[in-house]
């Protein structure tokens, strides 16, 4: 569910193309002119946009955008104005193979997708980057961690909200069995049934895992399982109870402390805009008594707030 703002009566495509163009033109970008247009359309409409400013200059918009724009601005404009599927792909292509290896949010965008939308990310990463993501993941990871992510990408799993009560009990079972009642834990039960089964499917399971052994499934994978293996499998579970509190989360970390991580926090916003960052800034407020629109106001600034000011949307 998105709150970002789209003017009741919109320019045409062709417009919007002709007044960015406008404020390419001159001594500098009007950055703010670009901002105002580009935070208030929707991906239909940017796509739209782009295909009018291809035809009438000869030109990519998102060409001219990087060369025009620049720091936090630009990062964030280039992941908005691509269609979601090609901006998971673009986000997972500069993870694993950037500058910097980031394994944290390869990590976070591979176990918070639906599964169908895994598969069409895969098809745009390929027809984006000539490579295979599962290449990348197998060259970047190692370990239980990547047969975990190699798991959910290859794995068709159901995505309707029905469960199997005697299943869930049964995969409850041999959780336990797996982690706390033994010495050592058995990773490929966790690798097995977090790869395999759907988001309602583990909901259940850890809330009957709570009610059958006395201790939440979360504090079993924190004390069986460490590193990136961990932060999969933790992902993972929050996204299948409340994928809103998970990405809450993600985004209190990445402005808590000295600093702002603002990879992670352009990350989560551009991409959950126009899906669910109506339920995102319901959790935020409630978990950390601020609203999620302060936070990052007072963590950023220029142009490259408005922007993600516009996109978070008001505070109510």
């Amino acid at each position: 569910m998105s709150t970002w703002s789209i003017p009741p009566v919109l320019s045409s495509p062709r417009q919007d193309a002709i007044d960015l163009y406008k404020a390419f033109k001159g001594f500098g970008c009007d950055s703010a002119a670009v901002v105002n247009i580009l935070a208030h359309r929707d991906a239909t409409q940017r796509a739209l946009i782009q295909q009018e400013y291809r035809a009438m200059y000869s030109e990519e918009l998102i060409k001219r955008l990087s060369s025009e724009l620049s720091g936090n601005l630009k990062r964030a404009m280039l992941l908005w104005v691509l269609d979601p599927p090609g901006r998971d792909a673009t986000i997972l292509r500069q993870a694993l193979s950037g500058d910097v290896i980031d394994l944290q949010a390869a990590t976070e965008v591979i176990c918070s997708r639906t599964p169908s939308m895994i598969q069409i990310i895969k098809q745009a990463y390929y027809a984006k980057f000539g490579s295979y993501l599962e290449h990348d993941i197998h060259r970047q990871t190692s370990g239980d961690h990547q047969k975990l992510l190699l798991a959910c990408v290859s794995m068709p799993r159901y995505e309707g909200p029905e469960v199997d009560s005697i299943m869930v009990a049964n995969d409850a079972k041999v959780l336990f069995k797996a982690g706390e009642k033994r010495l050592g834990t058995d990773e490929k039960a966790f690798i097995r049934i977090f790869s395999e089964r759907s988001s309602a499917h583990l909901a259940a399971v850890s809330s009957c895992y709570s009610h059958t052994y006395g201790s939440s499934l979360e504090k079993a994978v924190k004390s069986e399982t460490s590193g990136y293996f961990e932060v999969a499998l933790l992902a993972i579970l929050r996204v299948a109870e409340n994928p809103a509190k998970y990405f809450a989360k993600v985004l209190r970390k990445a402005m808590k402390g000295l600093g702002t991580n603002d990879t992670t926090l352009i990350r989560v916003v551009v991409s959950r805009t126009e899906i669910d960052m109506q339920y995102i800034k319901a959790e935020y407020r409630k978990k950390y008594n601020k609203p999620l629109k302060d936070a990052i106001h007072s963590e950023t600034s220029g142009h490259y707030r408005t922007f993600l000011l516009s996109l978070v949307g008001p505070n109510n």
